[in-house]
């Protein structure tokens, strides 16, 4: 949890359609990669996943708006991240629920936006 809130922190000062990847150990927590400004949400998965610089596995991810369709928590999986921190609100939340059941994903709902343009 405190990975996800870390996450979620910074993904607050990230232009739109950020995802972070951070993980929190015993004493801090670090940001492992970020993608954002890109017109799709799952092309801000992946180029975050490629700007990180230590390895993403059992890390965990944070969306500044919902995941509008189930592929985004599907890159965000397949970089590695075991738990995701998002604020909900599509019309399509439980294909996304279903989506993160089917991956082994625990999912956070926020109620709170920090989309930024």
């Amino acid at each position: 949890m405190r990975g996800l809130l870390f996450a979620w922190r910074v993904c607050k000062h990230v232009k739109s359609n950020a995802i972070v990847y951070a993980r929190a150990q015993s004493q801090f927590a670090q940001t492992l990669g970020v993608g954002a400004g890109q017109m799709s949400r799952v092309d801000s998965a992946r180029f975050g996943a490629m700007k990180a610089v230590l390895p993403l596995k059992g890390c965990v991810a944070a969306s500044d708006a919902f995941f509008p369709f189930p592929d985004g928590i599907e890159a965000v999986a397949a970089a590695g991240a075991t738990a995701v921190i998002q604020p909900g609100g599509s019309v399509k939340d439980q294909e996304v629920i279903d989506a993160a059941d089917r991956l082994g994903i625990a999912m956070v709902f926020t109620g709170m936006r920090h989309f930024r343009h």
